[in-house]
């Protein structure tokens, strides 16, 4: 019988937020999938660890996915990976691709999702908590209220500018080595900036206004920006 591809979310960092179901298909698979490139490629497993520790004893396979923008490598990469699940998924081998927040936010496992099933290969989308939720919490304020939308930017790729003059909830992600960049931009916007850097992870900050935000901070660091009211 032809296995099964689970890409799992694993959640923001806190192992007490990964569902149910993550970890009893974690427990169950025959093959841990691992993307060998990327910074958030370690940490979901290690927060996959704590949760479930049997995971060490699982065959682990590792794929050639790097972090680049080069779209003919990535495309090569990808059908490569897809194609080496294929192969074990033939085996009756059940897999499981574990990746930080939600595997349909901006994840590499989406990319992969789609080549296996084109292949005539089985994949299942496993959904976790989302970093931005998690940041969210921890700030200990909503989203989003009544009518008010909520837009998710990748904040270091064009039109971001744009985007942010949008009304409502901004959710900055991967804003990366545009910190600098994106904070001149809020700064003449009216608007309350608060980030969280490395949310339920060892080393978390809290940021509560663009002013404190530091500009080199890490890669795993989201801004919430809301409009403010008017007087």
């Amino acid at each position: 019988m032809e296995g099964i591809l689970y890409g799992i979310g694993v959640g923001p960092g806190d192992p007490e937020l990964m569902t149910l179901k993550a970890v009893r298909l974690m427990k169950e698979c025959d093959i841990v999938v691992l993307p060998d490139g990327g910074a958030g490629d370690g940490a979901a497993y290690q927060i996959a660890m704590q949760a479930v520790p049997s995971l060490k004893e699982k065959e682990q396979v590792f794929l050639n996915l790097p972090m680049t923008r080069d779209k003919e490598k990535l495309a090569q990469c990808r059908a490569a990976a897809a194609e080496q699940i294929c192969t074990l998924l033939l085996q009756g081998k059940n897999l499981c691709f574990l990746t930080l927040g939600d595997p349909t936010v901006y994840s590499t496992y989406s990319y992969i999702h789609t080549l296996v099933q084109a292949k005539g290969g089985k994949a299942q989308f496993v959904p976790g908590i989302t970093s931005f939720c998690a940041v969210a919490a921890r700030l200990g304020e909503a989203l989003g209220e009544a009518q008010e939308p909520i837009h998710i930017i990748p904040a270091s790729y064009k039109g971001t500018e744009e985007y942010l003059g949008w009304q409502g909830t901004k959710v900055l992600m991967k804003t990366g080595k545009s910190m600098g960049k994106v904070k001149e931009m809020l700064s003449s916007l009216p608007v309350a900036v608060s980030m969280v850097e490395n949310c339920g992870m060892p080393g978390e900050r809290v940021f509560h206004s663009l002013k404190e935000i530091d500009e080199n901070a890490g890669y795993f660091s989201i801004l919430v920006v809301k409009d403010r009211e008017e007087a």
